[in-house]
């Protein structure tokens, strides 16, 4: 495992102060997590082989800084956070990967300021909407249903991390503050218009979907392809928590597109 640090910084007027885990050594890749809070610790350690790392959490998200979340009011208002929290890590543009919810920040950052983004990976990424494949609501989707929507293999051990457990009261209230923490940017439905914003990313995109992905089919990797310049579909076998079930194969296909 690459070495690691924790560097918190004061952002959004010092009322935000997230605790950004750096790691690895190379150029600069900035992660940002799903919707279930930064989870996806095997796929961050697979890539701080080949980059430096920062797994930010969202706001809300950084224990001791809960009461953040109450700074930002809307989704603009987190679009406009990331360009704060760059500014203070110095990075000014940096490769950007994120994973569902997180793939749906990245997306916008790379749209609203295509110079803030140099390079963007979006993995199962939310921000879209198809009548045609609506995406569940997995906040109130039945815990018994959900290891079934988001594992190729609903018995795999990492689906302890996503279900509530009422005899595991920390996991029990971390789950429902992250789920909480991140709902209030995109509920009720995860559509903010990207749709018409697309073609103003400029990085070179790839668009890493997993074949068994049911919350987010594969037609989602499609839309996002048609309105991303030059963008990249590459679609392997997983599901929607595929960075939990497969981090090594995500690591590998993400690393290959940002050499």
């Amino acid at each position: 495992m690459a070495a690691s640090k924790e560097q918190t910084v004061s952002v959004w007027g010092d009322k935000v102060h997230p605790s950004v885990k750096i790691s690895g050594g190379g150029a600069p890749l900035v992660y940002l997590h799903g919707g279930y809070g930064l989870i996806e610790t095997e796929l961050v350690d697979e890539l701080a082989k080949n980059f430096t790392v920062y797994a930010v959490p969202h706001p809300g998200l950084t224990p001791g800084d809960e009461d953040a979340i109450k700074a930002l009011d809307d989704f603009w208002d987190l679009v406009l956070y990331y360009y704060d929290l760059f500014d203070k890590l110095g990075l000014k543009s940096p490769a950007v990967v994120g994973h569902s919810f997180g793939g749906m920040v990245a997306a916008e950052v790379a749209a609203t300021d295509p110079t803030r983004v140099s390079k963007l990976v979006l993995i199962n990424s939310l921000g879209l909407w198809l009548d045609e494949r609506p995406i569940r609501n997995y906040i109130v989707t039945a815990q018994t249903e959900l290891p079934g929507l988001l594992f190729h293999d609903p018995h795999h051990p990492a689906q302890k991390r996503i279900i509530l457990n009422p005899e595991d009261q920390e996991g029990f209230i971390r789950i429902s503050w992250a789920l909480g923490c991140t709902g209030k940017f995109y509920w009720p439905i995860p559509d903010k218009g990207l749709k018409k914003r697309l073609h103003r990313i400029t990085a070179p995109t790839l668009l890493l979907w997993g074949n068994h992905d049911k919350l987010l089919a594969p037609a989602y990797g499609e839309e996002f392809k048609k309105g991303i310049p030059d963008a990249k579909l590459e679609i392997i076998d997983g599901a929607h928590m595929m960075p939990l079930e497969a981090p090594a194969r995500v690591a590998a296909v993400v690393t290959a597109f940002l050499k």
